[in-house]
């Protein structure tokens, strides 16, 4: 499945929690102002690239987000649950610092007591966007939109790094995207990570 297409991960526009660093988890908390602008932005910049199709999260921040894409291609969305982000159980709508003082030690290994683990989540991810290139043609790219943590242990599980290595990769702005390829020996490889910018046309080739 990773012979020829392409990924581009994309986390959704700027939220009111966002602004506010509280965790957001599954709780569906809508783009802002801000957030809006960001979609419609790095919508245009995208559909420059022509991405085959478009999955999304079903909570509204990422959902229309995807939607500002779509409108662009003239594709339609694919919502699944799987690509929720993670869930956060009691943290959900507390500040960082709210966290950090209730739960230090568990802060610290992000393990959230109830919530559920980065493992499952990458597998969860990993499953959805496997099935999202089923209907994307060979060379083609698929675009995922979804939600920060959820997208770093999607990218985790598909570049193969064990779960002590997932700090290597830094964190998703808002509106940010990473893009995977193809290795010629299977699996994937990182292209561009927390980009805003359009990836050069070398970086989208095989560096041949």
């Amino acid at each position: 499945m990773s012979e020829t297409r392409r990924i581009i991960c994309w986390r959704h526009g700027q939220t009111s929690w966002n602004a506010e660093k509280r965790f957001q988890g599954q709780t569906d908390i809508p783009l802002d102002g801000r957030g809006q602008a960001q979609a419609a932005h790095a919508a245009r910049l995208l559909a420059r690239l022509r991405p085959d199709a478009i999955i999304s999260s079903d909570l509204r921040r990422a959902a229309d987000t995807a939607e500002r894409l779509a409108e662009q291609l003239g594709t339609p969305v694919e919502r699944d649950k799987r690509l929720r982000e993670r869930n956060g159980g009691p943290w959900e709508g507390l500040t960082m610092s709210e966290i950090r003082a209730s739960w230090p030690e568990e802060y610290t290994r992000m393990a959230i007591p109830g919530g559920e683990d980065l493992e499952t989540v990458g597998e969860r991810m990993r499953d959805a966007i496997e099935r999202g290139l089923e209907t994307v043609p060979d060379g083609g790219l698929l675009a995922v939109v979804s939600h920060g943590a959820s997208l770093r242990a999607a990218i985790n599980r598909l570049l193969g790094l064990a779960p002590e290595q997932r700090e290597v990769l830094g964190p998703l702005g808002n509106c940010c995207w990473s893009l995977l390829g193809p290795l010629h020996s299977g699996g994937w490889r990182l292209l561009e990570h927390n980009a805003a910018s359009l990836p050069e046309e070398r970086v989208l080739g095989d560096d041949r």
